[in-house]
């Protein structure tokens, strides 16, 4: 990832009210590995670059993190709960997902299992796109980035299925909803993928 990608990175996320708010209150989420990723900040960084308002177009925002301690649904939900109720003036859900626990419940969600994630940055590895794999948090040196794929495909507003994971039906499902919002996007079929 060149210098330059990750100051554009860091442009689009200051710019936008809601990861820069979720960023400036990082010590309180409190929970460990965590990472704020996935297509909450895909879905910014096109916005960026269509013009859009900033909150245009995003479901939710996902924090994951990693606790392999407590594998409980209860733990998962408090902390849920919490992380709401902590970014309750911000206009969407900001939801917390525990990765350790994930193969608990994927294979009654998308009828297939997985093997268990060994971390936080193993699971953002598994995300439905080269865009959308990737997390944020800050560090010492400004924003820490973890992007498997690089950020070309983001900051080209390219859509590109990550393969490891995913079945077509969730790739096309993805795009349908994301193309009905940004027309502009760049899809690479799964076949081209």
């Amino acid at each position: 990832m060149t210098s330059k990608a990750h100051g554009s990175l860091r442009s689009i996320v200051a710019a936008s009210p809601i990861l820069s708010t979720i960023l400036n209150r990082w010590s309180a989420i409190d929970l460990p590995d965590c990472w704020l990723s996935g297509s909450a900040i895909a879905q910014t960084a096109w916005n960026a670059a269509f013009g859009l308002p900033a909150a245009y177009g995003l479901a939710d925002v996902d924090l994951v993190y990693f606790d392999e301690v407590n594998l409980t649904e209860e733990a998962e939900a408090r902390h849920a709960d919490r992380v709401c109720e902590l970014f309750s003036d911000l206009p969407l859900r900001i939801d917390a997902k525990n990765e350790a626990r994930v193969h608990l419940w994927y294979e009654a969600k998308f009828g297939y299992p997985i093997t268990p994630y060994r971390s936080s940055e193993h699971a953002i590895s598994t995300f439905p796109t080269t865009a959308g794999a990737l997390g944020i948090r800050p560090d010492q040196g400004g924003l820490a980035v973890f992007a498997p794929f690089g950020l070309d495909d983001l900051l080209s507003c390219t859509v590109r299925p990550n393969k490891v994971q995913i079945t077509e039906a969730i790739y096309d499902a993805n795009v349908a909803r994301w193309k009905a919002c940004w027309p502009a996007l760049t899809v690479i079929r799964w076949s081209d993928g």
